[in-house]
Parts: C-alpha cells; sequence; structure tokens
C-alpha cells in the first residue's frame, strides 16, 4: 500500500478551490461589466434622446419663430399703403384734327368729330374726341394722347387703288375657314383702306351671294363692303347710290338685275306710246 501524503491531497484541493474562485471571479467581474456596460448604453441613450428632444424644440421654435416674422412682415407691407403719385393733367399733345372732320377708327369705321372734351378719370383731366358713327348711331370717346389710333380719310388716289384692287383676280387659299375669318377680321379691324378692298374683293360671289356664302362669310363681306362704301362716299362726295353702283361694277356685281331694269323700263315706254298713240287715233275717229 502507497503512503497517502497529506500535503499532496491539500495541495491539489487547494489548487482546485483556486481555480473554482478564479473561474467564479472572472465570471462574476464579466457579469458586472455587462451590467455596467449595459447601463452606460442605456444612460447614452438617454441623453442622445434628450438631446435630440432639446434639438427638435429648438428647431420647431425658430420655425414658428421665423413664421411669425413672415406674418409680420407680410402685414406691415399689406399694411402700408403704396405711394400713388397723383398726376392732375394728361401729358399734352396737339390736336392733329378739327371738329367736323372725317376720321377712320379701326374698330367701328368711319366717325365725323363733333366735339373736343376734357373728362376727369380718376383724379386725372383727359382731353377727348367725341366722334359720331351715323351707321352704328352711337357716340365715341378717344384720348387725344391715342389719336395715333386713328387715321384720316383715304385719297382720290388711294381710292383709285382700291378700285383696281377690287377688278382684280380674287385670292382665295386653301386653309380652313376659321383661319381665314381670322385674317379677314383682321385686315378689316386694321383699318387699312386697301386691306379692306382685299377682304371685299376675296369674299365677293357676284350674282350668287345668298346661295354661295355662308352666314360668317357673309357677315364679314357686309362689315368690310359697308365700311368701304362709306369712306367711297365721303371722299367722292357722291350719293349711296352712285358710289354703290361704282363698287359693284368694279366687284361685276347686280350687273344682270340692272339690265333686267332697263329692259322692263324700256318696254314700259313702248307699251305707254302705243297706248297714247291707240287713244289718239280714237279721238279722231270720234271727231271725225
Amino acid at each position: 500500500m502507497k503512503k497517502i501524503n497529506l500535503k499532496s491531497i491539500l495541495k491539489k484541493t487547494f489548487k482546485k478551490k483556486n481555480k473554482l474562485t478564479k473561474t467564479t471571479s472572472k465570471k462574476k467581474k464579466s457579469v458586472k461589466a455587462e451590467k455596467i456596460n449595459k447601463k452606460v448604453k442605456t444612460v447614452k441613450l438617454r441623453k442622445n434622446n434628450e438631446k435630440k428632444i432639446k434639438v427638435d424644440k429648438k428647431i420647431k421654435q425658430k420655425k414658428s419663430e421665423n413664421n411669425e416674422q413672415n406674418l409680420r412682415l407680410t402685414k406691415n407691407i399689406t399694411d402700408q399703403k403704396p405711394e400713388i403719385k397723383k398726376i392732375k393733367k394728361q401729358s399734352s399733345e396737339k390736336r392733329v384734327y378739327k371738329i367736323k372732320d372725317y376720321v377712320v377708327y379701326p374698330k367701328h369705321g368711319v366717325g365725323q368729330i363733333i366735339e373736343f372734351k376734357k373728362i376727369n378719370i380718376g383724379g386725372i383731366d383727359v382731353e377727348t374726341y367725341v366722334l359720331k358713327f351715323e351707321k352704328d348711331k352711337a357716340n365715341g370717346m378717344i384720348p387725344v394722347n391715342k389719336q395715333s389710333h386713328l387715321r384720316p380719310l383715304a385719297t382720290i388716289n388711294q381710292v383709285n387703288k382700291c378700285v383696281s384692287i377690287l377688278k382684280s383676280k380674287p385670292k382665295i387659299k386653301r386653309s380652313m375657314w376659321s383661319r381665314r375669318a381670322q385674317e379677314y377680321e383682321a385686315k378689316i379691324s386694321s383699318g387699312k383702306i386697301y386691306e379692306l378692298a382685299e377682304v371685299v374683293r376675296d369674299l365677293n360671289k357676284g350674282e350668287d351671294l345668298m346661295i354661295d356664302q355662308s352666314y360668317s362669310e357673309r357677315q364679314l363681306f357686309e362689315k368690310a363692303y359697308e365700311r368701304l362704301l362709306t369712306e367711297f362716299q365721303i371722299v367722292l362726295g357722291t350719293n349711296l347710290e352712285n358710289t354703290q353702283k361704282k363698287l359693284d361694277k368694279a366687284l361685276k356685281r347686280n350687273l344682270g338685275k340692272e339690265t333686267t331694269i332697263a329692259v322692263t323700263n324700256e318696254a314700259k315706254v313702248a307699251k305707254v306710246t302705243s297706248d297714247e298713240t291707240v287713244s289718239d287715233t280714237n279721238e279722231v275717229s270720234e271727231n271725225v
């Protein structure tokens, strides 16, 4: 039998205990470290959250302050009334036209200046021409500083050129009627006499006016025709019938009607003369 050494047994037992204590101490230390780390992390998270909340509050406060400032500025801007420079008189211009002068206003046609009138518009004294449009049976006012919109009546040479335009061949485009109608309307409202003559020439249908033309075509034709007729009448100083005959002759309109009227008049004259001769013969026979 071997001898049992107490020293060796004690050494082994102490070694085991030391190992166990070391391991347990290490475990305890690791657990404590984990707990501490957790606590540190939670504290950091709380601090970060608190910082974020503070930053968000500051941002919201700044936004609200900016909005309030903007509102105040807008209120101040709205409250502040703009400075208006008071103008008592219109910019002075020389009168080009006189009373009783005939003038062409592009939108309404030929009108006559009746008088000069001063009007107060918004505290401003405005000098105006008062125009009378006999066709529309209406009066209109145009400021003197906008008399460039008016034009004087055409000369006799311009009228003769218009007659030559009316005699020329019509230039009809193949585009849609809506576009052509816009072009014709623009020409009419321009107030230029040559463009008016072109519209009358292009929309003229001769004797078949009522059959071939649509309502809108007929309206535009009549509008341009009447404006040209009134200007021709005043420039030439003739009757409405004579000016109309001149225009119709250039356009080759109503020529057939004139010939028929002439033939009927001749027939009437012949009948009257025949009746008179018959009555004369009867009177002679009775006397005999």
